[in-house]
C-alpha cells in the first residue's frame, strides 16, 4: 500500500520507435532509400527525424510533397524498405528492465506509436514485451500524433484521468500530444530529438538513459 501511494502515476504510456527501441537509423535509411527508388530528393536526416512518431501517410505528403498523386506507393514502398531492411534495432539498454521493474511494482503500462498495428504487434511478439503492457495504440488505431486521440482512448479505456498518466517519447510530436491531451510527458534525449528541441515542448522533464525515468515516477 505505501508503494501505490507514493506512485505519481498510475498509468506510463510509451512511444514505441526511439523510446524503447533503437529504430532511428532505420527509418531515415529507408525513407531515404524511398526516395532515391521514387526518383523524389533526399531528405536529409533530419528532416526525417522530425517526421518520425507521424502516421506513414501523414509523413509522406511532408517528406514528398510533389508525388501527392503517389502517396499509397510511397507507403507502400516505406514498408517494404523497412521489411527487407537489415540494419538493427535493438532495445535501448535498460529499456527492457524498466517495463519489468515497472510492470512489478503495478504501474499500468500502454503504448501509443506511429507504427501501424501489423509492425507494433510484431514488435511486441519478437521483444517478449507484449504481456506487460495493458493496452496499445497505433496509427491504424487512432489519428496521428500530436492529435490525442490515442492518448484519451487509452485514458477512457483504462479508467484513468489524465493527470494520474504520463506520455513518455523522444520526439516533440509525443510531447504535444501530451500536452493536447492535458497530461504530463517525459521526454528522452537519446532518440529523435534533442533535449533543446524537447524542452521547447515543456515536458516535467527529460532524461538521458531509460533507467533515469523510474526515478521521476
Amino acid at each position: 500500500m505505501l508503494i501505490e501511494e507514493s506512485k505519481k502515476y498510475q498509468l506510463v504510456i510509451f512511444d514505441w520507435d526511439g523510446t524503447l527501441m533503437d529504430t532511428i537509423t532505420k527509418i531515415v535509411v529507408c525513407m531515404q532509400d524511398v526516395a532515391k527508388q521514387m526518383g523524389q530528393p533526399v531528405p536529409s536526416e533530419q528532416q526525417v527525424r522530425d517526421i518520425i512518431g507521424l502516421s506513414l501517410p501523414t509523413v509522406m505528403p511532408i517528406l514528398f510533397p510533389n508525388v501527392i498523386d503517389k502517396q499509397d506507393e510511397l507507403v507502400e514502398c516505406y514498408r517494404q524498405q523497412y521489411k527487407s531492411c537489415t540494419i538493427d534495432t535493438p532495445m535501448f539498454e535498460g529499456a527492457v528492465e524498466l517495463i519489468e521493474q515497472l510492470y512489478d511494482e503495478g504501474y499500468t503500462l500502454a503504448v501509443a506509436t506511429g507504427k501501424a498495428r501489423p509492425g507494433l504487434d510484431r514488435m511486441l511478439v519478437t521483444t517478449g514485451l507484449g504481456k506487460y503492457f495493458k493496452a496499445t495504440r497505433s496509427a491504424s488505431d487512432a489519428a496521428s500524433k500530436p492529435d490525442p486521440q490515442m492518448l484519451n482512448s487509452l485514458l477512457e479505456e483504462l479508467n484513468v484521468s489524465a493527470s494520474d498518466a504520463v506520455m513518455i517519447g523522444d520526439s516533440i510530436i509525443d510531447m504535444t500530444m501530451a500536452s493536447n491531451a492535458s497530461m504530463d510527458a517525459i521526454g528522452v534525449s537519446y532518440g529523435a530529438h534533442s533535449e533543446a528541441k524537447l524542452l521547447s515542448a515543456n515536458p516535467v522533464a527529460v532524461v538521458n538513459t531509460p533507467s533515469d525515468i523510474k526515478g521521476l515516477l
